[in-house]
C-alpha cells in the first residue's frame, strides 16, 4: 500500500521504516507509536529527500528533544565556521538543527548541512526570501514566498517554521493591545511588515492550501511559528499570543486533514508561574500537537546567562508537557554564538530536557540517574564520567584538582561522606586523621 507522508501511512495502518527506528530508540511498541502519529500527537520530521537522516520522533510519550540554531549572517558570513559548529552539534548528538541563515545566497550552506546531518533539519524560509530574490521585502510576491518554501523542501529540509497565524485578525488584536516589546519573532515581524506595507493578508494564511500541497509532496513537517511569542515577561500570555494560538489550532486541523505533520511553536519570555498553564493551553487549543518552545526564558535581566534562564524554563515546560526545546546560548540577545556558546547552550538544554523527562515518567529517564548515583556511591569515577551529560568537562575538572586519596575529591578529602559511609557500613575504621590501615 502506498502512502504520501508519515501521517498518511499511520492512518492507513502502515508502520514505516522511520516509525520502526523511532520506536526502537524510545523503547516503545511500534503500533503504539503509529497510533500517536495517526492522531498527530507525535511527529516524525523526515523529508523524502533527506537521505542522511536518522529519524527522531517528537511528541507524547517520547523523550524531550532539543534543537540547535545555526546559520550565517551578514556580520558573520563564514560557512566553514558554521559547519564546524554543525559537526560539533552532531557529535554532541543533538536531535535537530535549524539553519537560520539570514544573509546572501544560503543554498550552499543549507545543502551541505543536509548532506552531512543525521539530525533533522529545520529552516525559516521567510529569512531566505530577501536574499534569494535579491529584492526588498515589500516587493516580494505571495507566490514567491511559497516558491522559497518549495525550494527548501526540494533541498531536503525536514521541517519549516511558517508564521501563518499572524493574519489580519491577529494583527488587529496586536494593534489594540499594546506590548512592551512588540513582535520579537524575526520571521513574524517581517511578515507583519510585509502585510502592513502591502495592505494584504499574510500569504501563508491566504494560500495555506498551496503550502500544504508542498508539505504533502515532500513529507515536510509544518512547525507553525508563534509570531506573537512574548519577548519579555511583561508581554507573556497576552491577547496577541493567545489569539494567534487559537488560529494555529485551526490551522493544525486543516493540515491533519491533508496528512501533513504539525508542530506548534511557543514562548518565549515568561515568568515561572505562567509556564505550566501555557503548556496546557497549547495542548488544549492545538489538539495535542507536539509543542516546540524557545526557553521559556524566565527573567529578562541576565544577558550572558540566558542558557541558564532558558534551562530553568525549559525544564518546567518539559515537565508540563512541552515536547521539543530550542536551545538558548549565553550569547542570546548579544551576538551570534560561537562554538563554545553553542556547546554551553546544548548542555543546558539537554539538562532541561532530561529533567523534564524524569518528571514526565519517560521510560529510562530515572534509570540513567540511578546508574549515576550508584557510581557515586561506589566512588567509581570512570563510570561517573561515562554517564555524565558532558564527560569531557567532568574528566577535566577531576584532572585539574586531583586529591591525595583516590577515593575522594579535593573538596572533602577523607571527610567524604560516600567514602566514610562505605567504610563504616562494611565494619571498617574511618581513619580521617591517620593513614588507612
Amino acid at each position: 500500500m502506498s502512502y504520501t507522508t508519515q501521517m498518511d501511512a499511520a492512518k492507513k495502518g502502515i508502520i514505516t521504516r522511520e516509525m520502526e527506528i523511532v520506536a526502537r530508540k524510545e523503547n516503545m511498541d511500534a503500533e503504539v507509536l503509529r497510533e500517536l502519529v495517526a492522531k498527530g500527537q507525535v511527529a516524525i520530521p523526515a523529508n523524502k529527500n533527506h537521505k542522511s537522516i536518522d529519524p527522531e520522533g517528537i511528541g507524547t510519550g517520547l523523550r524531550t528533544k532539543i534543537n540547535v540554531n545555526l546559520g550565517i549572517s551578514k556580520d558573520c558570513p563564514s560557512i566553514d565556521a558554521e559547519l564546524e559548529k554543525v559537526q560539533t552539534a552532531i557529535d554532541m548528538k543533538v536531535e535537530a538543527i535549524m539553519d537560520l541563515s539570514s544573509f546572501g545566497k544560503t543554498e550552499e550552506f543549507r545543502k551541505r548541512l543536509i548532506d552531512m546531518s543525521p539530525a533533522m533539519i529545520g529552516t525559516v524560509p521567510m529569512y531566505d526570501a530577501v536574499g534569494f530574490y535579491d529584492k526588498e521585502l515589500q516587493d516580494i510576491t505571495a507566490q514567491e514566498f511559497l516558491d522559497v518554501v518549495k525550494k527548501h523542501a526540494e533541498d531536503g529540509v525536514d521541517f519549516v517554521t511558517i508564521h501563518a497565524g499572524i493574519n489580519k485578525s491577529t494583527a488587529d488584536i496586536f494593534k489594540r493591545n499594546p506590548r512592551l516589546t512588540n513582535i520579537v519573532s524575526r520571521g513574524g515581524s517581517l511578515l507583519y511588515a510585509w502585510m502592513e506595507l502591502n495592505n494584504q493578508e499574510n500569504p501563508f494564511y491566504a494560500y495555506y492550501d498551496q503550502l500544504l500541497d508542498i508539505c504533502e509532496e515532500y513529507d515536510l513537517t509544518l512547525s507553525l511559528g508563534d509570531a506573537c511569542r512574548p519577548g519579555s515577561i511583561n508581554d507573556a500570555t497576552d491577547a496577541s499570543q493567545i489569539h494567534e494560538l487559537i488560529i494555529l489550532g485551526e490551522l493544525t486541523l486543516r493540515a491533519w486533514e491533508r496528512n501533513v505533520q504539525v508542530m506548534i511553536e511557543g514562548p518565549g519570555h515568561m515568568a515561572i508561574n505562567e509556564i505550566a498553564a501555557n503548556m496546557l493551553l497549547e495542548k488544549k487549543l492545538c489538539h495535542g500537537a507536539p509543542f516546540y518552545v524557545l526557553g521559556p526564558i524566565v527573567t529578562d535581566v541576565a544577558p550572558g546567562y540566558d542558557h541558564i534562564t532558558s534551562a530553568i524554563g525549559g525544564a518546567i515546560a518539559a515537565s508540563s508537557g512541552a515536547d521539543f526545546l530550542c536551545y538558548v546560548t549565553p550569547a542570546e540577545h548579544l551576538r551570534l554564538p560561537n562554538l563554545d556558546d553553542m556547546k554551553e547552550g546544548i548542555i543546558a538544554s539537554r539538562i532541561a530536557a532530561h529533567a523534564g523527562d524524569i518528571a514526565k515518567g519517560i521510560k529510562g529517564a530515572k534509570e540513567w540517574d540511578y546508574k549515576m548515583s550508584k557510581a557515586r556511591q561506589e566512588l567509581n569515577w570512570e563510570r561517573m564520567f561515562e554517564l555524565a551529560i558532558d564527560p569531557e568537562k567532568a574528566r577535566r575538572y577531576r584532572k585539574e584538582s586531583m586529591p591525595e586519596h583516590e577515593d575522594s575529591c579535593t573538596m572533602c578529602g577523607k571527610m567524604c561522606s560516600m567514602r566514610n559511609m562505605n567504610k563504616v557500613m562494611a565494619g571498617k575504621n574511618i581513619n580521617i586523621l591517620r593513614e588507612d590501615d
